[in-house]
């Protein structure tokens, strides 16, 4: 699992709420993934994300604009595998 998260540029201490309750939901979990912390305008652009922090799981945007609780960091990882199957099951 890859989850990144999206700074704006040259202000990386804005994330860092953000970062700390994805650890916490990680370590509450147990699960083990790839944190990443961007503080690139490209990446954000790519994404079409426009405010920051923003968080993405597996490339995919899940929430933008504000820190996200560490509850819902934990519903969003373990929404994570019922994607995989829809996706699946769509193809």
């Amino acid at each position: 699992m890859r989850i990144d998260i999206l700074c704006k540029p040259g202000k990386p201490e804005s994330c860092q709420g953000t970062v700390e309750n994805v650890r916490e939901a990680l370590t509450k979990l147990g699960v083990e993934a790839e944190v990443h912390q961007f503080s690139d305008s490209r990446k954000m652009i790519d994404n079409r994300i426009y405010v920051v922090p923003a968080l993405l799981i597996d490339d995919q945007v899940r929430i933008a604009g504000r820190i996200p609780d560490v509850e819902e960091v934990v519903n969003f990882i373990t929404e994570r595998p019922r994607y995989l199957k829809q996706v699946a099951d769509v193809a």
